[in-house]
């Protein structure tokens, strides 16, 4: 079956790959691509995990030839020709696409020579994920060693929020897919340390294009320890973050507790069901509490922890007898006055120097307003 397509040479035009999302028909095996990929890549593998692994015996007992028929004799007949028609579909759909593998040899080219057989001929990654995540990664270190603000404060008082809604912000949680503390797990798992990185790097790139050149050009992060959930910040972003000027919100105790009530109770409540159904959705939800809370217990105490648990364990009952996520206050509050405030606060304390500006969540609005951060 031949496909029109626009005939395009194979390419190292890593730039514009990252810069403009373009499709990456990405043939490694599954767990090649659960180890580490790029945002805009969709996994249609040569072979599976298995049949790689049978090749690559092959290959370290036998070499590259004996090898190289073994996978020809995996992907054949009509397991090849399913997978070819596969990869068809997919250049179809995505016509301005390109073939990866891991390092822009074999597998791309096969992969390629069995599309050109069937009547499509396509382009691939020169270096393949490799190059392109070496790339990234460069990029990435010589962005971040541009000016730089951290918006600080105790929790709840919304510095995610002011980071995602500036041009220059860059949501580290939301890429790292996790709020950073105990409660912090969100529905989707967290990307591979190496996906993590690659998004990040991305994310950088096409900020950094898409705002241009500005003579207040600073990026705009949360302050966050070295990781956020399992998932470790870069070393020279961290060395950066480390040496930042930092911007301090100071909200009201209850304004705070307003939003972790809206935030963490209400929509992780409803994200939950919406996702597995009510009954499974709301078991899941108070799992996801249950858990959070036991991370902490030693560093709580076994007292203060049996406290709270059973005040937790009573807010679940309230919340979902009557939709009252208001409930979660009664354990939420003295665990942020007992636990998390103190805890920032002995951590900001170590970087007092650094502060250049504390105030409500306005008054920091408008102070980056009038210091020209956008």
């Amino acid at each position: 079956m031949e496909i029109s397509l626009p005939h395009r040479p194979d390419t190292q035009g890593y730039a514009h790959l990252l810069l403009t999302d373009v499709p990456l028909l990405d043939v490694r095996a599954p767990v090649e691509f659960a180890q580490g990929s790029l945002p805009a890549a969709h996994n249609q593998p040569l072979m599976t995990d298995d049949e790689r692994a049978t090749v690559g015996t092959c290959y370290k007992q036998y070499g590259q030839q004996a090898a190289l028929a073994l996978g020809q004799q995996l992907v054949s007949g009509a397991t090849r020709e399913r997978r070819i028609a596969a990869w068809q579909a997919w250049c179809k759909a995505h016509p301005h696409g390109y073939i990866c593998c891991a390092r822009g040899g074999l597998r791309s080219h096969i992969v390629q020579q069995w599309l050109h057989e069937s009547g499509v001929d396509f382009p691939l990654v020169e270096g393949g994920y490799r190059a392109l995540r070496q790339y990234a990664l460069e990029a990435s270190a010589a962005l971040v060693s541009r000016p730089m603000l951290l918006i600080s404060g105790n929790t709840g008082c919304g510095k995610t929020l002011l980071v995602r809604a500036l041009a220059w912000g860059v949501d580290l949680e939301g890429i790292a897919r996790h709020r950073g503390s105990s409660f912090g797990s969100m529905l989707a798992e967290q990307p591979s340390q190496a996906s993590f990185e690659n998004q990040l790097a991305v994310t950088l790139l096409q900020t950094s294009q898409a705002q241009g050149e500005h003579p207040n050009f600073s990026w705009v992060l949360e302050d966050e320890g070295a990781a956020i959930g399992s998932r470790h910040i870069p070393l020279p972003l961290r060395n950066q973050m480390q040496r930042a000027d930092i911007i301090v919100i100071n909200d009201p105790f209850e304004r705070r507790l307003a939003r972790l009530e809206d935030e963490y109770f209400r929509q992780m409540a409803a994200a939950f069901m919406g996702q597995q159904g009510e009954e499974a959705g709301w078991l899941a939800f108070a799992d996801y509490l249950r858990h959070g809370l036991s991370a902490i217990r030693r560093r709580l105490g076994l007292e203060n922890y049996l406290r709270l648990n059973a005040q937790l364990e009573q807010a679940l009952v309230q919340h979902h007898r009557d939709n009252a996520p208001g409930a979660h206050l009664s354990w939420l509050a003295p665990l942020l006055r007992d636990y998390y405030d103190p805890m920032y606060h002995y951590q900001l304390g170590k970087k007092r120097q650094q502060i250049r500006f504390e105030g409500s969540y306005e008054e920091v609005q408008l102070w980056l307003v009038e210091h020209g951060v956008q």
